[in-house]
């Protein structure tokens, strides 16, 4: 049994989403989170949850779309906190990759939507990418007031922001990353991260794991990354699973 904790359902072409839906359950998915992170998709997202049984939403505007966020997305991420499957705020952070908004604008974006999760009880779902500086210092300021403290997603960062995070105690998604012949800093990380604070995640369409990868990613492919996490860590894959999917539900206590 798997819950897949990170993907973007309404970025999905290749195939028709019954078919998708079909092919997660033959997967052994129980269970889907599909991600808000602009004013048109936090929309998207919640409409699709409502109209199936097995997928969840989060609400929260990305680092990249933070220039564009109104008071009015805050208002509807705030709006909706309560409803039974918005199970996060997210996906928030920095980003200085690409720095498609101006990190100052990131920066407030980040801890006005950390904010708005401390007052709900919610736990965030968190964004990182050449900005570990910042990100530490905001998540130290805001850690504390995190009842329910969320996941660092798609973790492509150091093994000082990995010993930071789950020190906070915070969980750590890894996803198709980890079966890239050059990602041997992330698999270093799934090393030393502690099963009890692993995620599944796929980021679909993004990151197609090996070896699928030309393919479009799906939700489907969560398998995969599972396998590769418990060859790395040189742990039985059953007892792996049995223990991410018990992290899925005490990171997201809205899926029990």
């Amino acid at each position: 049994m798997f819950i897949e904790t990170h993907c973007h359902l309404d970025y999905l072409k290749a195939e028709p989403l019954e078919e998708i839906r079909k092919k997660i359950r033959e997967a052994g998915i129980l269970k889907v989170i599909t991600i808000g992170v602009d004013p048109v998709n936090i929309d998207l997202v919640m409409d699709l949850s409502n109209a199936h049984d097995e997928i969840y939403f989060t609400q929260g505007i990305h680092p990249h779309d933070a220039k564009d966020a109104t008071e009015l997305e805050f208002e509807k991420i705030i709006s909706r906190a309560n409803m039974p499957k918005m199970v996060a705020v997210g996906e928030i952070g920095l980003d200085y990759h690409y720095n498609n908004s101006p990190a100052e604008i990131q920066r407030a974006t980040f801890e006005r939507q950390l904010q708005i999760a401390c007052d709900q009880n919610l736990p965030v779902v968190i964004h990182t990418r050449d900005a570990e500086d910042d990100t530490k210092a905001i998540l130290k300021n805001f850690s504390s007031s995190l009842k329910n403290k969320g996941v660092v997603h798609s973790f492509t960062s150091s093994l000082e922001l990995a010993e930071f995070v789950l020190s906070e105690g915070f969980y750590i998604g890894f996803n198709g990353i980890i079966t890239f012949k050059k990602a041997e800093n992330v698999q270093e990380v799934v090393k030393i991260a502690p099963a009890e604070r692993i995620l599944f995640e796929t980021d679909s369409p993004f990151l197609t794991p090996v070896p699928h990868r030309g393919k479009e990613n799906a939700p489907f492919y969560l398998p995969f990354i599972a396998e590769k996490i418990a060859a790395l860590k040189k742990i039985d894959l059953e007892d792996l699973k049995k223990q991410v999917f018990q992290n899925s539900l005490k990171c997201f206590p809205k899926l029990n």
